[in-house]
């Protein structure tokens, strides 16, 4: 485990990998030295075993106020790469990407990055406190890690556009209405019902959990057309797994099934 004064904080809690943005005197605003540990800490959890499903948290009062645009700005005008060799991008835009799911726990600000972090998570749970924007257009610039793609798909166009266009803010209970939350819990509950939602995913049959992820994924991606072409296959193979084997074994004698992933 690494201390919270680390700008990212990374935790293994049996099969769930807990990954803290740990900048919250700065209320977790992302500097170039944060973005390379947040896609050093996705790599991580994508290369351990034992790790079934992250949850993405921040550390203080804050998910995050977005981009440190001073910083960042510059480097991002210039083409600088902001993943670092061997790492993974968090967004899940380039490069290699994550095949284990992650959850995500926000509370507070949430601007700009952070909302994009959310829509490149699997689950999202939000604090009932939690203000959101995408205000990329306030200043000048476009949103440009996901939102303008990944937005008009969860929320449909109209009120993705809403948010987009004018980078208003808005509250929970809207997150919730356009699915950018998945659940709204109390102020301080965020973390611990994200675990608990990672602990179920983490239970499953861990191969069946990621051929469900990239199923899933190619079907928004690409279209459903592309998914059902190796559907069959793909399901057909894990029936002749170990953790399959257990998965009937566990249902004959009415017990939750031992799955290794396997």
């Amino acid at each position: 485990m690494t201390s919270p004064s680390d700008p990212i904080t990374v935790e293994e809690r049996g099969h769930v990998f807990l990954i803290g943005l740990g900048r919250p005197d700065k209320r977790n605003a992302f500097s170039l030295r944060m973005l390379d540990g947040l896609a050093r800490a996705y790599a991580r959890f994508e290369d351990t075993d034992s790790a079934r499903c992250a949850v993405l948290f921040a550390h203080g009062e804050h998910f995050t106020a977005g981009l440190d645009l001073r910083e960042v700005g510059p480097a991002v005008a210039k083409g600088a790469a902001l993943v670092p060799p061997g790492g993974l991008d968090p967004l899940d835009l380039f490069g290699r990407r994550r095949t284990k799911p992650l959850v995500c726990a926000v509370q507070g600000y949430c601007l700009t990055i952070g909302v994009e972090l959310m829509l490149a998570s699997d689950i999202r749970i939000a604090a009932s406190d939690t203000i959101f924007a995408q205000m990329e257009v306030q200043r000048g610039i476009m949103a440009f890690g996901g939102a303008t793609i990944r937005l008009p798909l969860a929320a449909g166009w109209g009120n993705a556009m809403r948010w987009l266009l004018t980078g208003d803010r808005f509250d929970a209970a809207e997150a919730l209405r356009i699915g950018l939350a998945q659940e709204i819990v109390a102020p301080g509950e965020q973390l611990a019902r994200a675990v608990a939602i990672a602990e179920r995913v983490a239970a499953q049959a861990p191969l069946a959990v990621r051929a469900t992820l990239a199923s899933a994924r190619l079907a928004v991606e690409r279209g459903p057309a592309v998914a059902l072409e190796g559907l069959k296959a793909e399901a057909r193979g894990l029936m002749h797994t170990a953790d399959a084997l257990e998965g009937v074994r566990s249902f004959a004698e009415r017990r939750a099934g031992r799955f290794e992933g396997r």
